[in-house]
Parts: structure tokens; C-alpha cells; sequence
């Protein structure tokens, strides 16, 4: 990706924070960056084409950051793959994030390329949560469970949290923490061999502020 393909990309990141996906314009896109609107269009024709490569870039930086874990034990990286799911109240700016992204999401039955991105996106969870499962399994670490079924499980209950925050949560609640703990004390834990402990969430919350 060329380096204004890169401003682009944040900029679009920036403007979504700031208008949403139902208002979000070219120039709003534009503002955000260095970059006139007639570069923008220079680049992509269109508003969607810009959404697109946004989720696109979204998705492959998701992967990349993942694909760095891989030689972490299966444990520290299913608790972070969790981790990745909790986000505070007072984070507003993850949350006016995706916020955007689930009015995205209600593109998708209208649009094609969107829809195509957020299945990958949905795909690239899944994987890597089954991933690990299987690593862990292999490794003597986790029981002999289903890793596609307990990887489709754990992302749609971790993605329903974290919807239901965005669109009921209230200032003190942070609901995303809550299904996180349960998700590890009702679906990880017991699937750990006897003697296995899992990394403190609170730490890996910590790593994962310090990282961003």
C-alpha cells in the first residue's frame, strides 16, 4: 500500500469515529487527511470503494497482528482473542468505531462487496479461534473438543456483547468485560487439561492497552 493509500485508510478511520457510516461523505473523508477530495477520487471512485479497502486493511492488520501470537502457547492467545472483544464505556473512541462498523454491517444484505468483507471478517475470527483450539489440543493443553463448533460459539456470543454495549449499554456498564469473564469460566476453563491455568485477563488487558 502506497503511502497515500495509507493517509486515506486513517483518514477514513478518523472520519468514520467521527460521522458514522450513514453520513459519512467524501469530504468528510477528505478533512480528515492531508489529501484534496479530487485525490480521493483519484484513487476511488466512489465512497464505497473507499469503505471497502478500509475493511480490507482492517481485516489483513487483524491477521497480521495474529499471526505474530503464533508462537505463543494456545492459552495466552485464546485469552487475548477474547481480550480483543472487551472495550470500556468511557472508550469512546473504540466505541463510536464500532458503532460505525454495525451500520456497515447492515449494508450487507443490500451490497455485495461489503457483505463479502464482513463474512471475511467473520471467516478470519472463526479461523483463528479454531486455530488455537486445535493448536491447544494438539499440544496436550485443552481437551478434545470441537474447535469450529466452540470457535463459531465463542464469536458470535463475544460479537452479540459487544453489540448489545454499543446499542444499550449505559455509562457505568461495561457488558463486554462480563461475557468475556463468563465466556472463560463457562466454555475455556473447562475445556483445560487438569494442572493448565490461564493468563489474568486484567494483564492481558494491560498488554493489549500498552500495544495500542
Amino acid at each position: 500500500m502506497s503511502e497515500d493509500d495509507e493517509a486515506i485508510i486513517d483518514a477514513v478511520d478518523q472520519a468514520l469515529r467521527k460521522h458514522g457510516y450513514a453520513e459519512l461523505t467524501m469530504q468528510d473523508i477528505a478533512d480528515e487527511s492531508e489529501k484534496s477530495k479530487s485525490l480521493l477520487h483519484y484513487h476511488y471512485d466512489t465512497k464505497e470503494d473507499l469503505l471497502v479497502a478500509f475493511l480490507d486493511d482492517l481485516i489483513s492488520d487483524y491477521q497480521e497482528r495474529m499471526a505474530c501470537r503464533e508462537g505463543q502457547p494456545p492459552t495466552e492467545r485464546l485469552v487475548e482473542f477474547l481480550a480483543r472483544f472487551v472495550f470500556t464505556p468511557d472508550d469512546t473512541g473504540r466505541e463510536q468505531f464500532h458503532l460505525a462498523l454495525l451500520e456497515m454491517r447492515s449494508q450487507g444484505p443490500f451490497n455485495d462487496r461489503i457483505r463479502d468483507q464482513l463474512d471475511r471478517s467473520d471467516q478470519t475470527l472463526r479461523n483463528t479461534a479454531a486455530e488455537i483450539i486445535s493448536e491447544g489440543i494438539e499440544q496436550g493443553v485443552f481437551e478434545a473438543v470441537d474447535p469450529e463448533r466452540t470457535a463459531a460459539l465463542l464469536v458470535a456470543t463475544l460479537d452479540g456483547a459487544r453489540t448489545r454495549q454499543i446499542t444499550l449499554g449505559d455509562a457505568n456498564e461495561t457488558y463486554t468485560r462480563t461475557v468475556v469473564e463468563q465466556a472463560l469460566s463457562q466454555i475455556v476453563e473447562p475445556m483445560l487439561v487438569e494442572g493448565v491455568d490461564l493468563p489474568d485477563l486484567d494483564a492481558v488487558l494491560a498488554e493489549l492497552d500498552r500495544e495500542e
